[in-house]
């Protein structure tokens, strides 16, 4: 059995994509498989994928669908993805199913088994069609914008869950509040910010790419735009990590934790890999068809690049803000992981700007749990004195168990 929980990140198509997004660093990847143009996971990969990892002990199995573009492999991939789930899934088995996606080819056949088996899909948007479609095009050059919002309008139709993703580049960073502004204006109340980070050969930027510095401004305009009303309505994943970090001391992103383990990368083929930024012939670790994860956890190679993280630079040790950082992700440590990410001055300027509000939010949290907990309490108390409360009944406290099972069993 895995001696650690893990998540599976899967590219089902490889870096096969009907859009040339100027800045994507997964489309270099075919090169990796070059015997083939056309790149689809096959279904004894699948099974054998799905059948092994559902054999670990695992709190919640979570599968995310990567590219790439996923969708190309059609909605059958998809329903017989749900079938092998349901087979080798043991009973109780806790699954989850991530699928990000730039929607353009999303349909309603697809849409409706997505919503029947609970799917969160993340859409790749960067904003208004000016900025979206200054990097984000298809094959021959047109903008994907328009084709992005039907397939959002579809995902809605059929009552997909689904979110935002924002890759932060030099056609948005310097507009924050607007590209904010524009998605709450869609309606659209989830949101993640991705900083594009690439280097060329010589390790400088490339011109697609963010500064330290313009990051910072960035989540600072965000910020500034969020915090005003919408701490309550609007979800920014970099905030809501920050602040679970400060209620409880929880690294919900691979970017706050010490350690790079958290889950694997799995090619087409079955090639397993540490991450899906590091997908490089030498950081292979195995084949899903001939490895098994418990053995892949305990590798050395897998081990040396996971501690990779904590190995910062000295500075790093010294900062006010390295709990909430951790020396940031290697990828932005490029080309060496002891040094300083490429983001720290701007990580530096967001988290001094917004730190003290991030705090008082977080006290607002620890308290509204407070004060949920004795409200549970007050409620199983009244039960309990009126003595209408039977064996077999819900436990009142909300909890979903039978009470018998829950404060009756105390």
């Amino acid at each position: 059995m895995a001696s650690k929980p893990f998540s599976l990140l899967i590219k089902p198509a490889s870096a096969d994509c009907n859009l040339r997004c100027a800045y994507c660093f997964y489309l270099s990847k075919s090169a990796l498989y070059p015997e083939a143009s056309r790149h689809r996971m096959e279904d004894d990969v699948l099974e054998r994928l799905i059948s092994s990892y559902m054999a670990t002990d695992q709190p919640v199995y979570a599968f995310g669908w990567q590219g790439g573009e996923p969708t190309l492999m059609g909605v059958e991939f998809f329903r017989k993805v749900t079938e092998f789930q349901q087979k080798y899934g043991r009973s109780g088995a806790v699954v989850s199913n991530g699928l990000q996606t730039n929607a353009t080819l999303m349909n309603d056949e697809l849409a409706e088994h997505l919503a029947e088996y609970n799917f969160l899909v993340g859409v790749s948007l960067d904003g208004p069609a000016d900025i979206h479609n200054h990097h984000r095009v298809t094959v021959d050059g047109r903008g994907s914008h328009d084709a992005v919002l039907r397939g959002i309008e579809c995902l809605e139709r059929n009552k997909v869950e689904y979110n935002v993703l924002v890759l932060v580049n030099s056609a948005n960073v310097e507009r924050g509040r607007e590209v904010y502004r524009y998605l709450c204006d869609l309606g659209i109340l989830y949101h993640q910010y991705i900083p594009c980070v690439e280097f060329d050969d010589n390790g400088c930027l490339m011109p697609y790419s963010v500064s330290g510095e313009s990051w910072g401004r960035f989540m600072c305009d965000i910020f500034d735009e969020w915090q005003v009303s919408d701490c309550r309505r609007v979800s920014v994943r970099a905030f809501d990590s920050i602040i679970a970090y400060l209620v409880d001391g929880t690294r919900n992103v691979c970017t706050m934790q010490g350690n790079c383990s958290s889950y694997f990368l799995v090619e087409h083929n079955g090639d397993i890999y540490p991450c899906d930024f590091f997908v490089e012939p030498d950081k292979k670790l195995g084949n899903v068809m001939v490895d098994d994860w418990p053995a892949l956890q305990q590798s050395e190679k897998y081990k040396a690049f996971a501690c990779q993280k904590s190995k910062w630079n000295p500075v790093c040790s010294e900062c006010d803000y390295l709990q909430l950082c951790l020396g940031d992700c290697l990828k932005h440590r490029t080309p060496d992981s002891k040094e300083l990410s490429t983001l720290c001055v701007g990580t530096k300027l967001f988290l001094e700007h917004a730190l003290p509000r991030f705090k008082s939010l977080a006290a607002e949290v620890r308290e509204q749990i407070r004060q949920d907990q004795l409200a549970r309490e007050r409620a199983v108390q009244s039960a309990q004195t009126s003595g209408k409360i039977g064996r077999n009944d819900l436990c009142p406290c909300g909890s979903g168990l039978k009470y018998k099972k829950c404060h009756g069993a105390k």
